[in-house]
């Protein structure tokens, strides 16, 4: 049998960080909820069933919280860029896609999203 590769997505990870550019926003730190979605080969994994030859989604999700936490933005854009880095860090990774809603960005709007994506 031949594998395709595998596909990891992290879903609706609700964090709060500084977003945006009015002063309540640069003030007061609001929701935010990331979806990543990370393409790999999973061969080694499949083969072995052994962690060191998965990527960790555990690790790549932690990394993602400390950005978004300990750090502020203006823009959704620059937030979203960051978090794709992450997800498409490791060497094993050949697609990253995040998205990242900004709930009640807007006044009858559930919210706003950007999405960005790479391949490597």
């Amino acid at each position: 049998m031949t594998l395709n590769e595998a596909s990891i997505k992290i879903k609706n990870l609700r964090l709060r960080t500084y977003i945006g550019i009015n002063e309540d926003e640069i003030a007061n730190k609001q929701d935010v909820v990331v979806n990543a979605k990370i393409i790999y080969d999973a061969k080694r994994a499949t083969d072995s069933d052994n962690m060191q030859d998965a990527l960790n989604y555990k690790t790549v999700t932690k990394a993602i919280i400390k950005l978004v936490e300990d750090n502020r933005f203006a823009l959704l854009e620059k937030l979203t860029a960051d978090v794709l880095e992450i997800a498409a860090s490791h060497d094993w990774v050949t697609f990253a896609e995040v998205e990242i809603d900004k709930p009640h960005a807007l006044r009858f709007s559930d919210s706003v999203s950007l999405t960005l994506s790479c391949y490597k």
